[in-house]
């Protein structure tokens, strides 16, 4: 009996995992429908976002007391974060969703990179074979999709910014939750953003505050359920799936927003067959470093029981 309840409450939170993965790649098609620029939509998203965290931090009174070292290291996380949204919507502003999605799946070639780095581990051989798979993917879109080039470009400094930021924050939470990390983070990508508006762009006017009721419902759903709420439930869930099964289910998001991008923007999103050729290289390469990191990481566990 206990078993079985124990395959109920995996499943449950297997298929609550896919759903996850699933708004993630919905996150995108935000972007496409929102009408305001990058830069409004990051800091609306942010803004919105740190205040729903807020009040989770206060109905649940979670702790998030820091010193100032760890600030300031959380605020340049923010500043990344920041800079990696708005690239990432940039980029599909200026092309699509379907070659900024193919472009940010190079995250994992830049982790395999940056990772070593931060964490002062030796390259892994077969990081570097499937880094140069992942080239020849990108190479194959760009040749197949040059009238798209900064949109490619913008897509891969974004996975660039996206991968330091991850490997940053897994840096973080060997002291701090993941919690205390995304609350300190979100306040200072807000600042950067705000402070960048003020100097660079036309500042808080009336205009920039002035949206349709389509923008502020769709940037509402992406600051809520995209980001607060896939955050917290992306926590709760890893208490119940293995690191494994949920890296290798969000390397699947670039996957699931393309099919999703066919479905409502058949037109716009229509690409050569070469893009595909090179997203399904892209797409293969991701997955395969997932699964021989996992082999890995088992067979380190099954050494350590025999030690």
């Amino acid at each position: 009996m206990e078993k079985s309840s124990q395959g109920i409450a995996y499943l449950k939170n297997y298929l609550h995992l896919h759903f996850l993965v699933l708004i993630a790649g919905f996150t995108a098609i935000l972007g496409e429908l929102i009408s305001i620029k990058a830069i409004a939509l990051v800091w609306f998203r942010m803004l919105i976002a740190l205040i729903l965290i807020g009040l989770y931090i206060l109905i649940s009174r979670k702790k998030v007391k820091i010193d100032f070292k760890t600030f300031i290291l959380l605020s340049i996380a923010g500043i990344i974060i920041a800079l990696h949204w708005i690239t990432f919507f940039g980029a599909i502003d200026v092309s699509n969703v379907s070659i900024t999605l193919a472009m940010f799946s190079t995250g994992a070639f830049f982790a395999s990179i940056i990772e070593p780095i931060v964490f002062k581990r030796k390259v892994i051989g077969y990081e570097i074979v499937l880094g140069i798979i992942v080239i020849i993917g990108v190479f194959i879109v760009t040749q197949s999709e040059i009238k798209y080039l900064t949109g490619i470009i913008l897509g891969i400094v974004s996975a660039f910014l996206s991968s330091l930021f991850a490997v940053f924050n897994g840096k973080f939470l060997e002291k701090n939750t993941p919690t205390t990390i995304s609350f300190y983070e979100f306040i200072s990508g807000v600042f950067f953003v705000s402070v960048y508006i003020f100097i660079f762009g036309e500042g808080f006017n009336s205009s920039f505050f002035s949206l349709s009721a389509f923008d502020f419902m769709y940037l509402f759903i992406l600051a809520s359920i995209c980001t607060a709420y896939a955050f917290i439930a992306s926590v709760h869930v890893m208490k119940y799936i293995s690191p494994y099964s949920v890296v290798l289910a969000y390397n699947l998001e670039p996957v699931y927003g393309i099919i999703l991008a066919i479905i409502l923007f058949p037109n716009e999103e229509k690409m050569s067959l070469n893009f595909y050729l090179g997203a399904i290289i892209i797409f293969s390469a991701v997955i395969l470093n997932a699964i021989f990191k996992n082999k890995k990481q088992i067979s380190s566990r099954i050494q350590k029981k025999k030690i």
